[in-house]
Order: C-alpha cells, then structure tokens, then sequence
C-alpha cells in the first residue's frame, strides 16, 4: 500500500468498531431471522402457519403477512453484543498492529504483520464475546427461566460464564487471521486511489471486507461448529463432557457424523459474514475517516 493514515487513540478506533458492528447487524439481521425461520421448519407444512420454500420466500412471506418490522424482531440483544465484538474487534487489530510493527521494526504493515495482528485480535475479542453468547446458546437448549445469566453463575459458578472459551479462541482466531490477512491482499491488488477519492474507497472497502468476511468464514466454521457442541455437550459416563477440547472435538465429530457436519449452516453464516465484512469495513473506515476530520488530521 502506497500510504498509510496516522492511527488514531484506542477511544476512537474502540467508538468506530462499535457504530461498524451496530451499523452491520442493522443490514444484515433480516438475514439471521430468515435463516431462524428457515432452518427450524420442518419438511411438511404446517396448518396455519406460512411453509417456506428458500430464504427469498421467507423474506417475502413475512413482510407480506407479519409486516417488515418482524425482520428485526429481538435485534436488542445481538446489538448489544455486536457492539462491544466488533469495537473489541478493529480496536484490538490497530492496537496489535502498532506493538508488531514495532517488535519486529516494520516501517509499515505487511501480509504477515495483517494475519497476526489479526489472529491476535481474534484471541482478544474471544474474551469479550463468550459471556455473551453462553447464556442464548444454553436458552436455545433449556427454558429461558432456568438460563438467566444471575441463575447460571449461582447454579454453576463464575468460570461457567467462560465455558467453551478455548474453541471460541479458535473461532475468532481463524476468522480475524482471514479477514484482515484477505483485506490487506486484496486492497494490494485494487487499483491505486490517489485522489483519494469517497466513492473508490467505500466499493474497495466493501470489495476486500466482503473477500475477507467469505475467506475467514470458511476457516472457523469447523471451530463455530464444534464450540457450539462444546457450550451445549452433555456429561457423559464418568462424569466428563463428550465435547471437551477443540481439536479432540473436531475429529470426534469428523468420525461420528462426516467431515460434511464440520460445515452445517454454512450457507447462511456466509451469506450473513460476506456483504457483512465488507459493511463493517466500510463503515469502521468512514468513521476513522470522520474522526481523523473532527481532529484536523485528514
């Protein structure tokens, strides 16, 4: 890359993380209800209630008969989760970056610096994001009343609260390494924008954030796969978990239902973290953008 911005303080690139996440899921939440409806229908059509044949017609169905507001129906929480993710997020990956430049003396990122600061990124944001995703994912499995975080943390005590954090690990691991690594490359082979022109650099952004969203996909989804199975496995004889640590996990899995189960629910979490890298990448950059503005550096 020919230039460089100045990095900004960690409050900003954290406060540009958290309008990047929020602006995302508010685009791309119809798609998690839709997948929702979708994926707990069963084969036969049920009295009474709209059977859909793809994703195009669950959306038209609901908006014609539930209005479009039922595609945004409980977006509270994932926002309130998305935020912090995502500023952990960018805000992790700039920081990273500048302690690697300097360990290793780079005058400037490289393809490497890119995959392990955003590796590093990844392993920082798992911190963040585990206590916020046990508690739905147990309320997916049990009745809400006896899930409520208070009601987990007495039953089962804090560390509960971190429960599948190793594979959630990998998970974030493997997905920033592929998104930021794949941003870099890609915004490398992108034509040059000298003029620094709005229009070139948002369709670059959402050009390399969507590769990178599509590339990091297909590495975690395994890793997504099995820390569900870890967050949710049942204790088996002797008093230990089926599921225990990831990489054991995964063969298990692997042995007992196919490599093909390592990518169950693909196709919506792409299409959800495709277009979905590429918007919070392009808005994660408008806000440095505005930032850099407000301060008089651009």
């Amino acid at each position: 890359m020919s230039s460089e911005p100045k990095p900004l303080p960690f409050i900003y690139q954290f406060a540009a993380g958290a309008v990047a996440g929020v602006s995302e899921i508010l685009v791309m939440y119809p798609l998690d209800v839709v997948k929702t409806r979708v994926q707990i229908q069963g084969r036969v059509a049920v009295a009474g209630r709209d059977h859909y044949t793809g994703m195009l017609d669950c959306f038209r169905k609901i908006i014609a008969n539930e209005g479009a507001s039922r595609l945004y129906r409980g977006i509270g929480a994932p926002i309130l989760m998305e935020a912090p993710k995502r500023a952990t997020k960018f805000a992790a990956n700039d920081e990273w970056g500048k302690v690697y430049r300097n360990l290793f003396n780079a005058p400037k990122m490289t393809q490497g610096l890119s995959i392990l600061t955003g590796a590093t990124a990844g392993a920082t944001e798992a911190f963040v994001v585990v206590p916020f995703e046990l508690t739905p994912r147990k309320q997916q499995n049990t009745p809400a009343s006896s899930t409520a975080s208070p009601k987990i943390i007495r039953t089962e005590g804090p560390l509960t609260l971190y429960q599948g954090l190793e594979s959630t690990i990998w998970r974030h691991v493997l997905w920033n390494a592929g998104y930021f690594g794949c941003i870099f490359q890609v915004r490398e082979l992108l034509p040059l924008n000298p003029t620094k022109d709005k229009y070139i650099q948002m369709r670059n952004d959402l050009l390399s954030g969507a590769v990178g969203g599509t590339v990091g996909t297909i590495l975690n989804t395994p890793m997504d796969v099995v820390k569900s199975r870890i967050q949710n496995s049942p204790v088996v004889a002797g008093g230990v978990r089926k599921y225990g640590w990831a990489v054991p996990s995964l063969g298990l899995v692997m042995r007992e239902e196919g490599f093909g189960a390592l990518y169950k629910g693909f196709l919506p979490k792409v299409l959800r973290l495709g277009p979905g890298g590429g918007i919070l990448l392009v808005v994660f950059t408008g806000m440095m953008d505005f930032f850099r503005g407000m301060r008089g550096e651009a």
